[in-house]
């Protein structure tokens, strides 16, 4: 599958999340996150990448408005992050959490019960999110009876009901094989490329965030900042590009970032 890239088509342009000077501290454990400022235009895929610890989850709950900074401000699409309704935001966590006892479709569908949507139209909205990923005849199933990688799949469609502008990826393909997770991925770029949501994705793989992202930012270990910005200027991504030697490349040097950002931290 091949997924092209996002400033080639238009899409990007204009700013979809700002943060500013944003901390996150906790009274146990000290200073877990920042002073970072990052922005991400509209449209546009950027990876995370930071050893465990570094902050990276706790800037994506951050950004999702599911845990208030310490400090600093937060806009996504122009508004703070705690006027947000969720209805601009999916998020996709490390581990699907769906509910044993629903089916695929009353998974997908909750977000969407939540906010009290008429169920013939949350109806069409889950069947089309099923689509996107793959899950048209899977609807009726149950969680016990899908693999790892369809229960991920879930879990995106759960994301993407609400028809969000912003999706955030908290490391959602670590726990999978790796023929499953290199399947994802291209899933998950084709969806991309698609529908031109703007993309936050959290890794601690160099080789994923490479060939997922147009930006890589790296961060420090805890308390996690921004170390380097790392640009893929890549028009493809298949699995030409996966065993070309630009890849190799672009590996190379984000895990040269990756092992000075670790450096710089151990050096405090």
């Amino acid at each position: 599958m091949v997924a092209t890239s996002q400033a080639s088509s238009g899409i990007v342009g204009g700013s979809a999340v700002r943060l500013r000077g944003v901390t996150k501290a906790y009274d146990n454990r000290g200073v877990a996150l920042g002073p970072i400022d990052l922005d991400v235009r509209r449209g546009e895929f950027i990876s995370l990448l930071g050893p465990s610890g570094c902050g990276k989850s706790t800037a994506l709950r951050i950004v999702a408005g599911l845990i208030a900074p310490t400090s600093g401000e937060v806009n996504v699409a122009g508004c703070a992050a705690s006027a947000q309704t969720g209805r601009s935001i999916g998020f996709v966590f490390q581990e699907p959490t769906l509910m044993p006892w629903a089916s695929v479709h009353d998974n997908v569908r909750l977000p969407l019960t939540l906010v009290g949507m008429p169920r013939s139209d949350a109806d069409r909205r889950v069947d089309d999110a099923l689509a996107r990923v793959g899950l048209s005849d899977f609807g009726a199933a149950f969680p016990r009876e899908l693999s790892g990688g369809m229960k991920m799949r879930v879990s995106l469609a759960r994301a993407l009901v609400t028809e969000p502008g912003v999706l955030l990826l908290d490391e959602p393909f670590a726990a999978l094989d790796e023929i499953t997770r290199f399947r994802l991925n291209n899933d998950l770029l084709a969806l991309w490329h698609s529908l031109g949501k703007t993309i936050v994705f959290v890794t601690h793989s160099v080789f994923e965030s490479v060939y997922l992202s147009q930006r890589i930012v790296v961060m420090t270990a805890r308390p996690g900042r921004i170390h380097a910005e790392i640009k893929i200027d890549a028009a493809e991504r298949d699995e030409n590009f996966r065993t070309s030697a630009e890849y190799v490349a672009y590996c190379r040097q984000a895990s040269q970032a990756l092992a000075q950002a670790s450096g710089v931290e151990a050096a405090r």
